[in-house]
């Protein structure tokens, strides 16, 4: 990662007066900019940013009622959009409290487009609202900042790469991250330059639809993910047996068969759960215990992070959509990796709604990696694994499988557990039909330019799979860091749309 930040060898003692005497030594980063062309984020504003307000505890309530308080944790370093899947992200509010907390500022209501940005815990982090949070009341340590439309994108490309994050963090920061410390002036003088060369507004507008089409591709992932899960709850749904459900408390035998009380097993949403796939038309097939593989974390002496040519897989890697969030390398010296094919990564422990979510390694794309304990991986067996990646994400999956969790402290699933988990034995064109959504290479478009990448770009990501826009997502995010860097150090900027994957 490119680091913008200059440390001062010396200081004089105006320097150390205007920061009122105060040695932290966070006050005298400086980053570095060879570009003069430069305006603050206030000469940038075209009103004064609005907080949120803080709701309390009591107006929360546990039914979707269409009105939500958005907390700090939607906002990720890795998405332009807010994740409201989080957990702890937002509360829903009753109609009552949520027009207390808007009072007479009606501005304060967020609405898709609005830019959003985090004064306290993960200080300087930004996104842009997009339509899941229409009718939502932002926390106290979060602004919405108002720019003219014009140049709206060019600025969120800037607020959201490292250079900015690094201007918003040289203010105290406190125990907990900036929480009741934020200076709104650090915010304010963050500067953001502008390209000097003679076709500085086609740079300009190369960085806005950069970020645009970066925007898109993460719309569609939630839009394929959500079709998924639909398709997949339709096609359980409306072909069950004639046979009904009917809950009944555990009897001995299957408490001694199960040899514990203290477990979810005999919940009546996890029965019916259990039902509608053993229920299912077409039959359902178990996971032979065979065809599990855990992993491992190579031992201090014997690893090198953050470089090497091995691709290190992690649970905190894997995002609920099936790709990797940070394709981190790691150096093994005595060479010995897990992952030397196409296979299916499963989360064995962390959150319980996280347990058994997949990833579908694609060796063509990522290469040999490694995986730690955290993981199992299948990579034989007679599975569609691309289906059963999509399967196992489905919010269906998630509900079921969050209910055989062992442990409290870090909830975990042995692979004894997994092996009784049954699967629904989906016909060869539904499956084919739920995994193209998920992963379907495509020929990306050639002969691109200012004038048609983001229509054409944009049909492109109907005919993808997830994971074919993801990786398409961080080509663009590369070259749009790379040309911020370039307007920051005053560099030539060649505009080009070689994206190809």
């Amino acid at each position: 990662m490119t680091s913008y930040v200059v440390v001062p060898k010396t200081l004089n003692i105006s320097e150390i007066e205007n920061k009122g005497f105060a040695l932290s030594p966070s006050l005298f980063r400086r980053v570095e900019i060879k570009n003069q062309n430069v305006k603050t984020v206030s000469g940038l504003l075209t009103q004064e940013p609005i907080a949120g307000k803080e709701v309390g505890s009591n107006s929360y309530i546990d039914i979707e009622t269409g009105y939500k308080f958005i907390r700090t944790k939607a906002f990720t370093p890795y998405s332009f959009l807010p994740d409201l899947s989080i957990n702890g992200s937002f509360e829903y509010l009753r109609p009552k409290d949520f027009e207390n907390a808007k009072g007479k500022n009606s501005q304060r209501i967020i609405k898709e487009g609005d830019i959003l940005f985090v004064t306290g815990g993960n200080v300087g982090e930004v996104v842009i609202a997009d339509e899941i949070l229409d009718n939502s009341i932002p926390s106290s340590h979060i602004l919405k900042l108002f720019f003219d439309n014009k140049i709206k994108y060019y600025i969120l490309a800037f607020l959201k790469n490292e250079f900015c994050k690094i201007q918003s963090n040289f203010g105290p920061i406190g125990a907990i991250g900036g929480l009741d410390t934020f200076d709104k002036d650090t915010l304010l003088s963050i500067s953001i330059p502008f390209p000097n060369q003679k076709n500085s507004d086609e740079v300009i507008e190369y960085v806005e639809l950069l970020t645009k089409a970066i925007i898109n591709k993460e719309k569609e992932i939630r839009r394929k993910h959500k079709l998924i899960l639909e398709k997949i709850e339709k096609e359980l749904l409306e072909n069950q047996k004639p046979n009904k459900f009917e809950y009944k408390l555990p009897d001995i035998l299957e408490i001694e068969k199960v040899g514990r009380l203290d477990t979810k097993l005999y919940k009546r949403n996890f029965k019916y759960y259990e039902f509608l796939i053993q229920n299912y038309k077409g039959g359902f097939f178990y996971l032979e215990e065979s065809d599990l593989r855990g992993g491992s974390t190579p031992k201090q002496n014997e690893r090198i992070f953050g470089k090497g040519e091995f691709t290190w897989v992690t649970p905190t890697f894997i995002s609920k959509y099936g790709y990797l969030d940070n394709i981190e390398k790691i150096a093994i010296k005595s060479k010995k990796n897990n992952i030397k094919r196409n296979c299916l990564i499963l989360i064995n422990r962390g959150n319980k709604e996280d347990l058994i979510r997949g990833f579908y390694y694609d060796y063509k794309d990522l290469g040999e990696g490694h995986h730690n304990q955290g993981c199992y991986r299948i990579e034989n067996g007679n599975y569609n694994l691309i289906f059963l990646t999509a399967l196992l994400n489905s919010q269906f999956y998630r509900n079921f499988v969050s209910n055989l969790s062992v442990g409290s402290k870090m909830p975990e699933i042995k692979i004894s557990q997994i092996i009784n988990i049954p699967f629904p034995n989906f016909p060869e064109s539904k499956q084919k039909e739920i995994a193209e959504l998920y992963y379907n290479p495509v020929d990306y478009p050639t002969d691109l330019n200012l004038n048609n990448f983001l229509e054409e770009d944009s049909k492109w990501n109907e005919k993808a799979g997830i994971l074919q826009l993801d990786l398409s997502a961080k080509k663009l995010k590369e070259r749009l860091n790379e040309v911020i860097y370039q307007i920051v150090m005053d560099e030539e900027i060649s505009i080009h749309f070689n994206f190809t994957l």
